[in-house]
C-alpha cells in the first residue's frame, strides 16, 4: 500500500495570498511592467548607465540619427512593454521575450558583454515563464478586452 496514501509534502497546499504559481505569477507581473518602464524612462536620463554603449556599432550605422536618439526609442517601446504586461500579461510576457531577444543578438555583437546577454536571456525565459502562467492566472485577452 506505499504511495497510495499521499505523504503531507505530496500534497499541494494553498499558502496565503493563492497558490504558489499564482505567487510566481505575481512576481513575474510585477517585476516585468516595473523593470522595463524603470529602464526605458531612463534612457531619456542616463543615470543607470550610458546606454548609447549597449548599442552595437553596425546597428547604429543601420539606423538614422545618433544612438542616444535611438535609446530614446527603445525607451519607448520598453515602457509601452511594460504597460502591456501590466495590462495583457500573456502579450506582454511574449512582447518582453522578443524585445530581449533582439538586445541579445546586440549585445552578442559586442565585445564584453557576453555576461550582460546571458543574464538577458535569463530574463527572456523568465518572461515566457510570465506569459506561460498569464494563462492560467490572467485568461484576459486583447479580444476580451475590445469586447468581441
Amino acid at each position: 500500500m506505499m504511495g497510495i496514501i499521499p505523504r503531507p509534502h505530496d500534497v499541494a497546499t494553498p499558502v496565503q495570498g493563492g497558490s504558489t504559481s499564482r505567487q510566481a505569477f505575481l512576481l513575474l507581473r510585477t517585476v516585468f511592467t516595473v523593470a522595463p518602464i524603470v529602464f526605458g524612462l531612463d534612457k531619456f536620463a542616463n543615470v543607470l548607465t550610458d546606454w548609447p554603449n549597449y548599442l552595437a556599432p553596425w546597428i547604429n550605422d543601420l539606423i538614422p540619427g545618433t544612438a542616444q536618439q535611438a535609446m530614446y526609442a527603445v525607451g519607448v517601446v520598453e515602457v509601452l512593454a511594460g504597460v502591456a504586461v501590466a495590462l495583457l500579461p500573456r502579450f506582454g510576457g511574449l512582447l518582453v521575450a522578443a524585445w530581449l531577444a533582439g538586445i541579445i543578438v546586440n549585445l552578442l555583437s559586442i565585445p564584453d558583454y557576453y555576461d550582460v546577454a546571458l543574464r538577458d536571456f535569463g530574463l527572456l525565459v523568465s518572461a515566457l515563464a510570465l506569459s506561460r502562467l498569464a494563462a492560467e492566472h490572467s485568461p484576459r485577452t486583447l479580444r476580451s478586452m475590445v469586447g468581441r
